[in-house]
């Protein structure tokens, strides 16, 4: 009779194991106006494949942005950046985009998609912190260790895309396609999830967006954004989750011609 009752008791515990999942972007948005912290990552144009970096913080909402230590060198997607699709429109012209995506006489890139190899652009939360190592005692962070079957679901088809998964625990295995995040090495031994598409998830649009270690400084990603170790080390010692900390991604003129609407950092 104990025999059968821990065996029922075994089995309820791994019953509820399974439906474990890593952390997940919070249900709701918070809006860039609350955001007390934000990462400024500008290129040169729509195609270039490496940009330049820097952080930002203000006291309260009504308050002016300032630097927080020196610039940095980041890369992008190896074909450049894109307009995310559920970001805030720039224009009116831009809220319906046809073919040949010429808007205000100026030809842009399609909107992000999943395998475009484009980095998204506009403004982003940034939500968790992901390695390969124990979470050290002092970041407060959301974090996620990565274990063997730890996996960013890719598959637009998946109820999982764009979610950071334990293949073991997440109860419903329906994809065929994710990142096995541990596998990647020194690039994923470090990173922060970008929560583009995640407000809701739209199954198409991209996945998978980090901040990351690059291979090298002329080497592009698939779509994240990547730079030395150092410099991520610092950014994820700098995250409060109380500041709503956020990504800001533009080529230069576009950041020039949004400063001022969204209320965006001074660059020099």
């Amino acid at each position: 009779m104990k025999l059968t009752t821990l065996a029922l008791i075994i089995a309820s515990s791994i019953a509820v194991s399974a439906q474990v999942k890593k952390p997940e972007p919070p249900p709701v948005k918070t809006p860039f106006a609350e955001s007390l912290q934000t990462m400024v990552v500008t290129t040169k144009d729509w195609n270039a494949t490496t940009g330049n970096a820097r952080l930002f913080e203000r006291k309260s909402r009504a308050a002016k942005w300032t630097a927080v230590g020196d610039e940095f060198a980041v890369v992008v997607g190896r074909t450049g950046l894109a307009w995310a699709l559920d970001g805030p429109p720039v224009r009116p012209s831009q809220i319906k985009i046809v073919e040949p995506y010429i808007l205000d006489n100026v030809r842009q890139p399609k909107p992000k998609t999943e395998g475009d190899g484009k980095s998204p652009a506009g403004m982003f939360p940034l939500t968790s912190v992901f390695a390969s190592a124990v979470k050290p005692e002092q970041l407060t962070f959301p974090y996620t260790k990565l274990e063997e079957f730890t996996e960013c679901v890719d598959d637009v088809k998946s109820t999982h895309y764009n979610k950071i998964v334990n293949r073991m625990q997440v109860g419903n295995f329906d994809w065929k396609s994710s990142e096995k995040m541990l596998a990647v090495g020194e690039q994923y031994s470090l990173g922060v999830f970008v929560a583009y598409n995640a407000y809701p998830v739209t199954n198409g649009n991209g996945s998978c967006i980090f901040l990351h270690i690059w291979k090298d400084s002329s080497t592009p990603t698939a779509g994240c954004t990547a730079m030395e170790r150092p410099n991520l080390e610092r950014i994820v010692a700098w995250l409060d989750v109380k500041k709503n900390p956020y990504l800001v991604q533009l080529p230069k003129d576009e950041y020039k011609s949004l400063q001022k609407e969204w209320n965006l950092p001074k660059l020099k």
